[in-house]
C-alpha cells in the first residue's frame, strides 16, 4: 500500500502597522473613483460610463439617420461588454447626455419622456429609444477605424474599447462636467462650441497668448438655460486658476398687467436652478409672503412649456415692482452662485486646469490624432501604389502572365514566377517567353493581385481608370506626407475641420455676460424676537425659534455644531482661517421646522468653503462687547477691541497675515489669564495674556513664540483662575496649567513622548 504523502503548509503572518495598510487602502479606492468614474479625461471630456455608452451606440450602429433604439438595449450593451456597474447609473448617464436643457451640446438623440427641467425624472429604459446626435458622430466618434486611439481590453478581455474618444471639439469645455471623487470634486460650466473654435484657432496662431486674450474669443459660460453671469471682472481670475464662483441671475422681465397691476416675469432661470430648485423658487416665494416679507404679490404662476420659461408673479396695483423684483433676487434662487473647479485627468493624473491648459492639451491631442489618422491613411496609399503599379506594369505583358497562368499546373508555380522569375514546372510556347518569365520581380501583393484580377478589368477604359486611379493615390501621398513633416500644414488641416464643425454645429450665445450691482431692496420692519442660529458640522445654516429649540435641545445641541442664541434682526460674525471675518444677516437666513436642512452658509454670505475654515462664530453683539485674541500658525498674536468689527460690509479683515500663514485661533478673553502654545514638533510655551498687546484689526500682531522654519503652532489654550486643561502630546497627557509659566516670545519647552 502505498504511503499517503503529507503536505505541510506554514502560516505566514505579515505584520505591518495597520494606518499603513488603512492609508494605502484609502489612496488606492480614492484614485480609483477618481480616475475611473468621476472625473473626465480632457482630452475627450467624458467620464468612463459617459464613453462606454456612446461606443455602446456606436457599435450598435445607432447613427443620427437610422431608426431609434430601445434605450434597455444600449444599456445592456454598455453593462454587459464594457461598464460592470449598476444599469440606473449607466441609464442616468445615457439621459443626461440627452437633456438639452443640461449640456450645451446634447451627445444623445433620446425619444420618448427623458425628464424636464423641472426636474421630472425620465421614464423608464424599456420605454425610451435612442441614438446619437450627428454631432456626436462627427465630432467625437469619427476615425475610430483609422487607429487614432488605443484600444484596450475590457473588464473581461473578451471585447475592446477605445481608452478615449477621438474628440475633435474640446467636449470638457463645450458641454461642461459635475463631479464628486473622494476628496476631490469637479465642476466645469458649459461654453458656446463656435467660441471655443475661435480660441483654439486663435493659440494655434499664437501658441503664446494669455488667458485675458483667449477670453476675447471665449467670453464666459454660455449655460443652455440662458441667464446672466453678474461678475464678468472675476472671470479672468477663474479662467486663469481654474477655480471660482461664477455669480448667475435669471433674467426677469417687467409686464404691463391687467387693470393697472403689473408682472414680474422669469424668463430664463440660472443653470443652478434646473430641476427641484424650480418649485423651491416657487415656495420660497410663497415663504417672503408667508413671513410678511412682502405684501405685494398677489399671485404665482408657472407657465413654462416645451417654448420655455414663464414664471408669473403678480403684484398689487402702485406697489414698488423694483424694489420687489430685487427682493426675489437676493431671497431667492433667482440669483445664485456656480462654484468651478476644472478638474480633469491630463495625462493620467487628475490636475486643476486653466482655460489655456485645456485647449494646449485639445490641440496636442488633435496633433496625435491626425498624426495617427495620416500614418494610417499614407501606409493604405502606399499599399494602393504598389498594387496599382503592380497591375500597370502587368497590363504590358499581359500577354506573357496568361501564358505563365496557363502553363501553371498550380496557383502558387504562377505566384513563385511572377516574384522571383522561377520558370520550373511551367510550359512557355516559346523560349522567348521563357526568357521573359525570367525577368519577372513582381512584390508578393503584387503578384496576389494579378492573380486575382478579373479577365473584364482588361478593357480599355478600365485600364484608364486605373491609370486615374493611380494618379490620385500619388496626390493623396503626397498631401499624406505634407500633412505629417509640415506642421503648419497639419495645423491647417486641424483648423478645416474645426471650421466645418463651426458652421454645421454653432449656435448663438444664450447667457449674457455683464457686471451687474448687487440687487438692494428695502425690506419692511419685522418684529424683533429672540431665535437661535444653527450651523452643522457640513456648513449649512438655519434659524429656529425659541420653542422649537427648547422642546428639541437635545437633539438640536448633538446634531449640530454651532447653537447661538440671537436675535432675528441680528447677525452672526463668522472668523476664518484666512484672516476675515464675514456677517450673515439673521433675515437672510430660513426659518426652519426641525425637520429642515436649511442652506449653505456659503450662499447666504461671503465665505467660501473651498478656500477657508470657520474658527470661530458669535453674534455680532458678542463680539462688540468683548476683547478677542487672535493666534496664528507661525505664532502671530495680539488683541482687539470687538468695537473695531462693528462694521456694515458684510466682510471685512479681522487680521493681517503673513504670506503662508493662516489663523488657527479666536477667543473672546473675559477672565482668562493665562495662554498656552503648543507645536507639531512638541514644544510648549505659557504665559500671561497681559503680555499679548492691543492692536488694530489690520495690524499683524507681535509673536508669541519663537519657531524653528519647519515648525508651526497646532494648539491654543486660554487658562481662568482653576482652569486644568489636560492635552496629549506624543501619546502623553499634559496638565497645560502646570507648564511652567514663562515670558512671551520664547522657543518654549520640547515634550518628550
Amino acid at each position: 500500500m502505498a504511503r499517503k504523502s503529507e503536505e505541510v503548509f506554514e502560516e505566514q503572518i505579515i505584520k505591518t502597522e495597520y494606518s499603513d495598510v488603512m492609508q494605502k487602502s484609502y489612496i488606492d479606492y480614492a484614485m480609483s473613483v477618481l480616475m475611473a468614474r468621476a472625473v473626465p479625461d480632457v482630452r475627450d471630456g467624458l467620464k468612463p460610463v459617459q464613453r462606454r455608452v456612446l461606443y455602446a451606440m456606436h457599435e450598435l450602429g445607432l447613427k443620427y439617420d437610422k431608426p431609434y433604439r430601445k434605450s434597455a438595449r444600449i444599456v445592456g450593451d454598455a453593462m454587459g461588454k464594457y461598464h460592470p456597474h449598476g444599469d440606473s447609473s449607466i441609464y442616468e448617464a445615457l439621459v443626461v447626455m440627452a437633456q438639452d436643457f443640461k449640456k450645451g451640446m446634447a451627445l444623445v438623440d433620446g425619444h420618448g419622456n427623458f425628464g424636464s427641467i423641472e426636474g421630472d425624472g425620465a421614464a423608464a429604459m424599456r420605454y425610451t429609444e435612442a441614438r446619437l446626435r450627428r454631432v456626436t458622430q462627427e465630432a467625437l466618434l469619427a476615425d475610430l477605424d483609422k487607429d487614432v486611439v488605443d484600444f484596450v481590453p475590457n473588464f473581461d478581455e473578451t471585447e475592446k474599447e477605445p481608452s478615449v474618444l477621438p474628440a475633435k471639439i474640446p467636449n470638457l469645455l463645450v458641454n461642461g462636467t459635475e463631479g464628486i471623487a473622494v476628496g476631490m470634486t469637479t465642476s466645469m460650466p458649459p461654453h458656446n462650441l463656435g467660441e471655443v473654435i475661435e480660441g483654439i484657432k486663435a493659440y494655434m496662431h499664437k501658441p503664446e497668448i494669455t488667458v485675458a486674450e483667449l477670453m476675447e474669443y471665449i467670453q464666459g459660460p454660455d449655460f443652455p438655460t440662458g441667464g446672466i453671469v453678474t461678475n464678468k471682472d472675476e472671470l479672468l481670475s477663474i479662467y486663469e486658476t481654474g477655480s471660482g464662483k461664477i455669480k448667475i441671475r435669471g433674467n426677469v422681465e417687467i409686464e404691463q398687467g391687467k387693470a393697472g397691476k403689473m408682472k414680474i416675469v422669469v424668463t430664463e432661470i440660472p443653470y443652478t436652478m434646473i430641476g427641484a430648485n424650480i418649485g423651491k423658487f416657487l415656495t420660497d416665494i410663497v415663504g417672503l409672503i408667508d413671513s410678511k416679507k412682502t405684501s405685494d404679490i398677489v399671485d404665482i404662476s408657472n407657465q413654462s412649456s416645451k417654448d420655455g420659461i414663464r414664471i408669473v408673479v403678480e403684484v398689487k396695483k402702485d406697489a414698488n415692482v423694483e424694489n420687489l423684483k430685487n427682493m426675489l433676487i437676493k431671497k431667492t434662487k433667482l440669483e445664485d452662485t456656480f462654484g468651478v473647479n476644472m478638474l480633469a485627468v491630463a495625462d493620467g493624473r487628475p490636475e486643476t486646469l486653466s482655460l489655456k491648459d485645456i485647449i494646449v492639451h485639445h490641440v496636442n491631442f488633435q496633433r496625435e490624432l491626425n498624426t495617427r489618422k495620416y500614418n494610417t491613411l499614407l501606409k493604405k496609399e502606399l499599399d494602393k501604389k504598389e498594387i496599382q503599379e503592380g497591375l500597370i506594369k502587368a497590363c504590358d505583358v499581359i500577354d506573357l502572365i496568361i501564358e505563365i497562368i496557363r502553363g501553371s499546373k498550380e496557383v502558387k508555380i504562377a505566384k513563385r514566377c511572377l516574384v522571383e522569375g522561377i520558370t520550373e514546372g511551367i510550359n512557355f510556347k516559346s523560349r522567348i517567353s521563357k526568357k521573359q518569365a525570367e525577368l519577372l520581380r513582381f512584390t508578393e501583393r503584387q503578384a496576389q493581385a494579378i492573380l486575382d484580377l478579373r479577365l473584364s478589368k482588361l478593357v480599355g477604359l478600365e485600364i484608364e481608370a486605373l491609370i486615374k486611379e493611380h494618379d490620385t493615390t500619388l496626390k493623396n501621398i503626397e498631401k499624406y506626407k505634407d500633412i505629417l513633416t509640415n506642421p503648419k500644414t497639419m495645423d491647417k488641416t486641424i483648423i478645416k475641420e474645426l471650421d466645418d464643425i463651426k458652421k454645421e454645429f454653432a449656435v448663438e450665445r444664450k447667457t449674457r455676460i455683464e457686471n451687474l450691482e448687487e440687487a438692494t431692496f428695502g425690506e419692511k420692519k419685522i418684529e424683533e424676537a429672540p431665535v437661535y442660529f444653527l450651523m452643522d458640522r457640513f456648513g449649512y445654516a438655519r434659524m429656529i425659534d425659541v420653542p422649537t429649540y427648547e422642546r428639541n435641545k437635545d437633539t438640536i445641541e448633538t446634531e449640530n455644531k454651532y447653537v447661538i442664541p440671537v436675535l432675528n434682526s441680528g447677525r452672526i460674525c463668522i472668523f476664518t482661517s484666512t484672516g476675515d471675518m464675514h456677517t450673515v444677516k439673521m433675515m437672510d437666513l430660513p426659518l426652519c421646522k426641525m425637520k429642515d436642512k436649511g442652506v449653505p452658509i456659503d450662499n447666504v454670505s461671503n465665505f467660501d468653503s473651498t478656500k477657508e475654515d470657520y474658527i470661530y462664530l458669535c453674534t455680532l453683539n458678542d463680539v462688540i462687547m468683548q476683547k478677542l485674541m487672535f493666534v496664528t500658525k507661525q505664532g502671530m498674536m495680539k488683541q482687539v477691541y470687538g468695537t473695531e468689527f462693528d462694521v456694515l460690509k458684510r466682510t471685512v479683515a479681522a487680521t493681517k497675515l503673513s504670506d503662508g500663514d493662516s489663523v488657527i485661533s479666536v477667543e473672546p478673553i473675559i477672565d482668562q489669564r493665562t495662554v498656552a502654545l503648543i507645536t507639531k514638533d512638541g514644544f510648549v510655551t505659557r504665559f500671561a495674556i497681559d503680555e499679548v498687546p492691543l492692536k488694530k484689526k489690520g495690524a499683524v500682531g507681535v509673536r508669541g513664540m519663537k519657531l524653528s522654519p519647519s515648525d508651526e503652532v497646532t494648539n491654543v489654550f486660554y487658562m481662568a483662575m482653576g482652569d486644568n486643561p489636560v492635552c496629549k502630546v506624543k501619546g502623553r497627557n499634559i496638565e497645560v496649567n502646570k507648564i511652567k509659566l514663562t515670558k512671551r516670545d520664547t522657543k518654549g519647552t520640547k515634550l518628550r513622548g
